[in-house]
């Protein structure tokens, strides 16, 4: 399959070696040829009737300054962007991808088989299809999903929820085929499929950790491997968050359908989890911009404070819709206009600005990974904590 997306995506995705060969060397040939412009500038400069010697030392002196200049701006650009990368995922600030309408819908049951042969995975980078063991797979989404220092009980229930998804999607894709994977299960595109990392992108996230916390998430792995969740004999629907606003969601309230487990529990400990709150502030100009770029035929008035009306909430503050200018928009649709943390949120006009204060983090729909680790830490396992956000599954071994 002709791949489209290598340049958005290959810094997050390939091995650190051959990232640095990548790009180290088009920096080098750049080096290079600004090298020859300074010698061929030097050249004419020194031929400079007169003054030729009284020029040159003044690029001598200039360049020393330029390079550290340059050698600054390097540091205060690039840099932040490795962090950024590097840090991508692995953390349960990271929400992940919601489910669309027809994995939530119910309409089309999931066969009930599963097995631990190897999960085929399109590599988005090169077109390929992989081959990867059930075991590395899983590993690879708990790293790239809930923090290491998480209690071991809270990363077996990430497991656990990781295995279900893959093998749910799996019986997915052999009933009903999706033509942009080529055969493959799903792929290592995180805006689309559960996140996942390769064991080489696990050594460039723990970094000098790696000897400390990969082995906390490969035990916690091997110890639920042949386990996963269902629902009338079928892999359910693993939805899971960062953290609620105290009180999970109702898939039927957030996606539009319902499903029998993914329904509204307590997470208590959310509440006490660091960023529950967070203020974003946006000009008028920016709110406006970010929504026609949302919803280009949306109409609004000359006066910023008619634009939002009555909105319409969850029990926990969660919107479902709101009123903005002619249109009645989703939650959902608004936390993504607006790049907000949750869909549970207020607003507010101070002269020329809104300000949003959200709760929780995710679509807070299953599992709260923050909630689950304070139920680890409180001495629940992993079969309590799974039991209690999904209300009415079982776990079953994966190998019947």
């Amino acid at each position: 399959m002709e791949q489209t997306q290598d340049n958005k995506t290959f810094l997050g995705t390939e091995p650190i070696g051959k990232l640095l060969l990548r790009l180290s060397i088009p920096t080098v040939i750049a080096q290079l040829v600004n090298m020859l412009y300074n010698m061929v500038d030097r050249v004419y400069i020194g031929h400079i009737p007169t003054d030729g010697s009284l020029a040159l030392t003044g690029v001598g002196v200039c360049m020393p300054i330029i390079m550290i200049v340059a050698a600054f701006a390097a540091c205060f650009t690039l840099l932040p962007a490795a962090v950024l990368l590097t840090g991508r995922g692995a953390s349960a600030e990271s929400a992940p991808r919601q489910p669309d309408s027809s994995e939530v819908s119910g309409t089309e049951p999931i066969q009930s088989s599963v097995s631990l042969e190897d999960y085929r995975v399109l590599d988005i980078t090169t077109g390929s299809v992989e081959a990867v063991s059930v075991r590395d797979y899983v590993i690879g989404a708990v790293c790239a999903e809930m923090p290491a220092t998480f209690e071991p009980e809270a990363l077996k229930a990430q497991a656990v929820a990781a295995h279900t998804y893959a093998e749910r999607q799996r019986r997915s894709e052999a009933q009903s085929p999706t033509a942009e994977l080529s055969g493959a299960d799903f792929s290592n595109d995180s805006r689309h499929y559960q996140a996942f990392y390769t064991l080489d992108q696990i050594k460039g996230f723990y970094g000098d950790s790696f000897d400390v916390y990969y082995p906390k998430v490969e035990a916690a792995v091997d110890a639920v491997l042949e386990e996963i969740l269902c629902y009338q004999d079928a892999p359910i629907i693993a939805a899971f968050h960062s953290l609620s606003t105290g009180v999970t969601e109702d898939a039927a309230q957030v996606w539009g359908s319902a499903v029998p487990y993914l329904v509204p529990v307590d997470s208590p400990a959310d509440c006490d989890a660091p960023k529950y709150r967070e203020e974003v502030t946006l000009t008028a100009d920016v709110v406006k911009e970010k929504l026609l770029t949302a919803v280009p035929e949306l109409k609004l008035s000359d006066q910023p404070g008619d634009w939002f009306g009555e909105a319409k909430r969850t029990d926990s503050g969660t919107v479902c819709t709101m009123q903005v200018g002619d249109q009645s928009l989703g939650g959902q649709t608004l936390r993504g206009a607006f790049g907000l943390r949750s869909a549970a949120f207020t607003l507010s006009l101070e002269g020329d600005s809104f300000t949003f204060v959200t709760k929780g983090y995710g679509h807070c729909v299953g599992m709260s990974q923050y909630g689950a680790n304070a139920m680890a830490a409180e001495g629940s396992s992993y079969a309590d904590i799974l039991a209690h956000y999904y209300p009415g599954t079982e776990l079953r071994d994966c190998r019947v």
